[in-house]
């Protein structure tokens, strides 16, 4: 599942959005923009709000949105505390902020403190009931409490007020495969993907398809991920076990050779590329790859297996 953050982009980049509109020369300035750029990297986030704040030439909803921006770049840092704290100043500055406390439930989400993550996105839909990101967050913290029902019911009111809500149809269609309703969650995917295709959605669709037995629609899905993120290990690896179950040895080597080169820690890659070069008589190659697996995970009884029957057990 994924919980997404808001910026105040939309709220503080329109003049008629403020009570008091600000001085034309500010809506100019570079560090602002940066601040409230829906697409500025965290770390020029961060900068950029850190500049605006330490300017001391904002107050108002325009300095609670550079404290909330800054603790958006924060958040996507990991530095959650130091987010923490921007996001409590900007609620501070401006209680009625819909945005700083989904993006504070965010942060206490990340924490793992589901109950203060749910109290912060109702506090969001009281102000706004029609804020379908805090819905579908809300969603995500039901979701990590178990209850699917409530998760359900969020995520079908995140698309109802935001039908292009991309990452809702994700999470409802992750929800629908967690609850077996396969038909659904292809459909919720292939939404998703229409709307804003990524890796995820590629790989979850294809997981869906995998289950189902629909082996040539699920390694195209893994293959369209690979090809969207050729660094990803998911995509090719992923491929390369459906390669496997198909018989295509050799092109579902050539997969988790992909896979290895990103992600070398990967101690079921090495196991199942063992497996895949065994089948085909490559005996010294199979041994090294399940010592490989074994090296990484001691405990992966694949590969024990698969040593002790081409007779080189350690």
């Amino acid at each position: 599942m994924r919980i997404l953050t808001c910026l105040t982009a939309s709220l503080l980049g329109a003049a008629t959005m403020l009570a008091q509109p600000p001085a034309a020369s500010a809506e100019g300035d570079r560090n602002w923009q940066a601040c409230i750029g829906t697409t500025t990297a965290p770390n020029e986030r961060v900068t950029a709000c850190s500049v605006v704040i330490d300017g001391k030439t904002e107050t108002g909803k325009r300095l609670a949105g550079a404290y909330c921006n800054r603790g958006h770049g924060l958040t996507e840092k990991r530095d959650l505390d130091a987010a923490m704290a921007d996001l409590n100043e900007a609620i501070k500055l401006d209680p009625d902020y819909a945005c700083a406390y989904t993006n504070r439930g965010r942060v206490h989400a990340f924490k793992r403190d589901l109950d203060h993550a749910m109290a912060d996105y109702d506090a969001a839909l009281r102000i706004d009931p029609t804020f379908a990101l805090a819905y579908n967050n809300r969603g995500d913290a039901w979701f990590g409490k178990g209850d699917l029902d409530r998760a359900l019911t969020d995520f079908d009111a995140a698309i109802k007020h935001n039908p292009s809500l991309a990452i809702a149809y994700g999470n409802r269609g992750y929800l629908h495969h967690r609850k077996r309703d396969t038909a659904r969650a292809i459909a919720d995917y292939s939404v998703q993907i229409k709307l804003k295709p990524d890796v995820l959605a590629y790989i979850n669709r294809g997981n869906v398809y995998r289950d189902t037995e629909q082996l040539e629609r699920a390694a195209a899905d893994y293959g369209a991920a690979a090809k969207i993120a050729p660094t990803d290990p998911r995509g090719w690896r992923n491929r390369g076990m459906i390669r496997l179950y198909q018989g295509d040895t050799k092109r579902g080597i050539a997969d988790y050779d992909k896979a290895l080169q990103y992600d070398p820690a990967d101690a079921y890659s090495w196991n199942n590329r063992g497996q895949a070069k065994m089948r085909l008589g490559n005996k010294a190659g199979a041994i090294a790859d399940f010592r490989k697996a074994l090296e990484i995970n001691p405990s992966l009884r694949t590969a024990r297996e698969g040593l002790q029957q081409l007779g080189a057990v350690q």
